[in-house]
């Protein structure tokens, strides 16, 4: 029977005193707590499933509240996400639910986070983000499916922590317009969906020639390792997703 094998972690990296990322795939979430091994789950190919990290933005107050609160309704939601539409209204569903839990709470005022997951069909696969979080096609070489929104990185810089959109993030409402992209899905495909925590840190050239060489939990396990080989300078949250038969 076919299947999807979804293996994640999440980690606080080297330098941040706390994680302000999360995580659902499926039914299950992780929130803004670290996970100290790469945890496997398999799931029946059919039913939409959604893999997804949110990266609660730094700087800004209660980011891990920000990406809990997106990452739970995905998990809540992920059932009924079978079209690129149903993906965007849930999109712009969490985004107003970010801003309305700021309301008559000061202390949550700007908060804000990233998101980027697949939404894994019997056929296809639905992939999105709003930020600068990023969806990979590992399948057969590693190729960006993801649209970063982020402006040019400064001349000499391979990266930027600046970002043009976000699921709240501003004292004031403002709109998103999601990325959303189908993709044509068969056995032996893959896909990694993670945070700048692990994109910044390590080249997309490092990432491919690590899942390359390896699956899973393996992969996930020195995915993390090559981020904290860098300096671990973020929270560092991923998920490799493997269609088997």
């Amino acid at each position: 029977m076919p299947y999807v094998a979804v293996t994640a972690l999440s980690h606080t990296g080297l330098i941040r005193d706390h994680n302000e990322d999360s995580l659902v795939v499926g039914p299950w979430t992780l929130c803004g707590t670290v996970t100290e091994n790469p945890q496997t789950l398999l799931f029946p190919l059919g039913a939409p499933l959604v893999v997804a990290v949110a990266d609660g933005i730094g700087g800004q107050p209660a980011g891990e509240v920000a990406s809990a609160l997106v990452v739970r309704r995905l998990a809540a939601t992920g059932p009924s996400l079978d079209s690129e539409e149903a993906v965007r209204d849930a999109l712009k569903a969490c985004n107003h639910a970010v801003y309305a839990a700021a309301v008559g709470h000061p202390e949550l005022a700007a908060m804000g986070t990233t998101v980027a997951g697949a939404v894994v069909l019997a056929e296809s696969l639905l992939a999105f983000n709003v930020g600068d979080s990023r969806v990979l096609d590992a399948t057969d070489g590693l190729r960006r499916v993801s649209i970063d929104d982020s402006p040019p990185p400064a001349p000499g810089r391979r990266t930027t922590s600046l970002i043009t959109q976000a699921l709240g993030g501003a004292s004031r409402y403002s709109a998103v317009t999601p990325h959303v992209t189908t993709l044509p899905l068969s056995a032996g495909d893959r896909y990694l969906v993670c945070t700048d925590g692990l994109t910044d840190p390590v080249t997309e050239d490092e990432l491919d020639s690590l899942l390359r060489v390896h699956n899973d939990g393996r992969a996930a396990f020195e995915l993390w390792k090559a981020a904290i080989e860098a300096g671990g300078p973020d929270n560092i949250t991923l998920a490799v997703v493997r269609i088997g038969e």
